[in-house]
C-alpha cells in the first residue's frame, strides 16, 4: 500500500482490543485510534485496490467512504438481542450493477482478530431476482455457463461455494434437472477464508486481495451481464 500505516496488523489490534471493549465510552475515548488504525488504512486500500479493480472492468465501485465501500461500524441493535454497540470486524464491497450497492454483485473483502475471507457474486438475492435467477439456471445454456464457471472456481485455492438454503427443488422445477442443485440456492458466492494473514502480509494485501478476486472474477461478471 501506498501509504504507512501498517495494515492490516494495526487494523486487527484495534478490532482485538474493541471486542474486549464494545461499549461507546471506550469507543468515545479512543476514537483517533479507530481514525488511524482502521478507517484511514480502509480508506488507502480501497482506493489502492480500486484501481487494480478497474483493469477487470471501470464500472466497479470503490468509493472510499462510509456507507459505500467502507460497512460502518455501528450495529443496529434495535431488533437485536446483542446489544454490543460495535462490529468487531471490517468489511469493504466493491460492487457492480444497475441497482441499490447491495442488490447488485460485488467482490467483498473481511477481516476480524483471527481471520479474514474474501467472497465474490450475490449473498442474497431480492425476490425478483430469485425469480430471474431460477428461470435462467433452468435454461440448460445458461445453466451450463454458471455452473461450469463454478466448478473451475472450486478447483482454485481452496475457494468454497456459498448461498445454499433450499433442500427441495422449487415449486414448478424439474427435480431431476442436470443443474438442479443451482437452484436451490437464495443467493451465490464463492469465497476464500483463512486465518493465515502471512499471506496477505507476504504479498501485500492490495496484490493479495487482488488475486484472489480476479480468479473469482468470472462469477462476478455472469451475474452483471445476466442479472443485476
Amino acid at each position: 500500500m501506498k501509504n504507512d500505516i501498517s495494515f492490516p496488523q494495526s487494523t486487527i489490534k484495534f478490532l482485538t482490543a474493541l471486542s474486549k471493549n464494545n461499549n461507546k465510552e471506550w469507543f468515545e475515548k479512543n476514537r483517533m485510534r479507530y481514525d488511524l488504525e482502521l478507517l484511514q488504512p480502509a480508506i488507502r486500500f480501497v482506493i489502492d485496490l480500486g484501481e487494480k479493480l478497474f483493469q477487470l472492468s471501470p464500472n466497479i465501485n470503490a468509493i472510499p467512504k462510509i456507507d459505500k465501500s467502507i460497512f460502518r461500524l455501528y450495529r443496529d441493535v434495535r431488533f437485536s438481542k446483542n446489544k454490543a454497540p460495535f462490529k468487531t470486524n471490517l468489511g469493504l464491497y466493491f460492487w457492480e450493477g444497475r441497482g441499490k450497492k447491495m442488490e447488485c454483485s460485488g467482490l467483498y473483502f473481511h477481516i476480524e482478530p483471527k481471520l479474514f475471507f474474501l467472497g465474490a457474486g450475490m449473498y442474497q438475492f431480492t425476490n425478483d431476482q430469485l425469480k430471474k435467477y431460477r428461470n435462467l439456471v433452468s435454461d440448460p445454456a445458461a445453466g451450463k455457463e454458471l455452473n461450469d464457471i463454478i466448478l473451475k472456481l472450486l478447483k482454485k485455492k481452496n475457494f468454497e461455494l456459498g448461498g445454499k438454503t433450499y433442500k427441495k427443488t422449487p415449486r414448478g422445477f424439474d427435480p431431476n434437472y442436470k443443474f438442479n442443485e443451482l437452484l436451490l440456492h437464495s443467493g451465490v458466492y464463492v469465497f476464500y477464508e483463512s486465518k493465515n494473514f502471512d499471506e496477505l502480509n507476504k504479498k501485500g494485501p492490495v496484490d493479495f486481495s487482488f488475486s484472489v478476486f480476479k480468479d473469482m472474477y468470472p462469477l462476478h461478471k455472469w451475474f452483471v451481464e445476466n442479472l443485476v
